[in-house]
């Protein structure tokens, strides 16, 4: 393998040419900033009076704070680098078949304020990633406990029988069907056909919001019939029990070019007034838990509910990093920026983020690595349970990161382990909960 990378290199890196004129800047600066000190220092020692006395006070004060906050920022300036990967490079390393498999969590927790299709557009766009299907799960958090999006996934499934091979079969580089349909795709009666069915799934989800209610005419099966009635009386947000609902299993739901799709799974964890939920952190934990149970894939994906990839190599270039020899030793996680879309370019108040997405993780990344921004991250499984020399196993066996799953998720046992740890009170008196 050594011989094949160093001929198809996977990624490189470099330091910015501009590292060394960043360290003499900053020395020059700090130099500037210690005689300005200095200098207010020794006015302040000079004062006559109380008002000359007050003023070089606070002089001297706000330039410290200042050049405090000035010089936090200065690591990131240390060592910048830049990184490339080369995703073509991948198959010539690691068989495709041989792929590690991933779980892709996105967190949702209110119809109203998360449209339900936004996070269907979310789920549409990495469910077609270009990667096995048989290697990809798609868990979807609704922290809100709604029908409403477990109602859009259940339409989503559906029309995800087309868009996938859609996508596949035509190139498709921008796999969200709203972004897609929102910009200057070509027009051919295949497509029209796709935007129609599209148009009518958003349709059906956005009416059923709007009505408050899933209404019989909208279920077409016992199965869906059976996963609504667990919406009882005494079902509300802050209080129900757990629903974990399997939409689509990978080797059984295939697409209509009879290619399986991926696993799509809606998971809605147990709240209770009485035991705090920790809100996204909770869900997330209770999303690391349940993947354990049902799939455990090795490598997961968090996603926030209105985003959208836009580059369907992105699983390649992660991989990218983690095949072979990694640019630094127990990498744990790999952080990908955020584009916003709608915000003006110019703007001088720097709205789209640049410093926190663009400049920071750059230098960062030539340190210690970037911060989790809570979004867009690629994590081990394995850094959740402990320091590389200090493995902290789980209560269960089930949700050890090196346990394999062999029973297919919709069978009984898996389905009741994966209830029993969404449950609110499982991090109570637990190393999951304390450690």
């Amino acid at each position: 393998m050594d011989s094949t990378l160093s001929k198809s290199p996977l990624h490189t890196l470099e330091c910015m040419r501009r590292t060394p004129f960043n360290r003499l800047f900053a020395g020059v600066y700090t130099t500037a900033i210690f005689a300005l000190l200095y200098h207010h220092l020794l006015t302040l020692l000079h004062s006559t009076t109380l008002v000359s006395f007050f003023i070089s006070t606070s002089m001297l004060i706000s330039d410290i704070l200042l050049g405090f906050m000035w010089s936090t920022t200065q690591s990131f300036r240390m060592r910048p680098i830049l990184r490339q990967q080369f995703p073509e490079n991948l198959e010539k390393v690691i068989d495709r078949k041989d792929f590690p498999a991933m779980d892709i969590f996105i967190c949702t927790a209110d119809p109203y304020k998360e449209p339900p299709m936004t996070v269907v557009n979310t789920a549409l766009s990495v469910m077609a990633y270009d990667y096995p299907p048989e290697k990809l799960s798609v868990y979807v958090s609704d922290d809100g406990g709604s029908e409403f999006t477990l109602f859009a996934f259940m339409e989503a499934a559906k029309f995800g029988k087309h868009w996938l091979p859609y996508c596949r079969n035509n190139n498709i580089v921008v796999r969200c069907p709203d972004a897609y349909f929102r910009s200057n795709y070509p027009r051919s009666s295949e497509t029209e056909k796709i935007k129609m069915m599209y148009e009518s799934m958003k349709i059906r989800v956005e009416t059923v919001v709007e009505r408050g209610k899933v209404s019989d005419e909208y279920v077409s099966s016992e199965e869906e019939r059976e996963a609504f009635n667990k919406w009882t009386q005494g079902f509300t947000r802050q209080d129900h029990p757990s629903v974990i609902q399997v939409l689509l299993e990978m080797g059984k739901d295939r697409d209509n070019t009879d290619k399986s799709m991926p696993n799509l799974i809606y998971v809605s964890r147990q709240k209770s007034k009485a035991s705090p939920h920790h809100f996204k952190a909770g869900a997330l934990n209770a999303l690391l838990r349940v993947s354990a149970i049902m799939t455990n894939s090795p490598i997961v994906l968090t996603l926030d509910c209105d985003m959208y990839s836009n580059d369907t190599q992105t699983l390649h270039r992660v991989l990218c990093y983690l095949t072979g020899s990694p640019c630094r030793p127990n990498i744990g996680y790999i952080q990908f920026p955020q584009r916003f879309h709608g915000l003006n370019e110019a703007d001088i108040y720097a709205c789209e983020f640049k410093r926190l997405f663009q400049v920071n993780p750059v230098g960062m990344d030539g340190l210690s690595g970037p911060s989790y921004v809570g979004t867009g991250c690629f994590f081990r499984r394995r850094v959740f349970f402990g320091a590389p020399s200090a493995f902290l196993p789980p209560e269960f066996p089930e949700l050890s990161p090196d346990n394999v799953v062999e029973k297919p998720i919709k069978t009984q046992p898996i389905l009741a382990l994966a209830n029993r740890v969404a449950g609110c009170n499982y991090e109570n008196q637990t190393n999951w909960g304390s450690k």
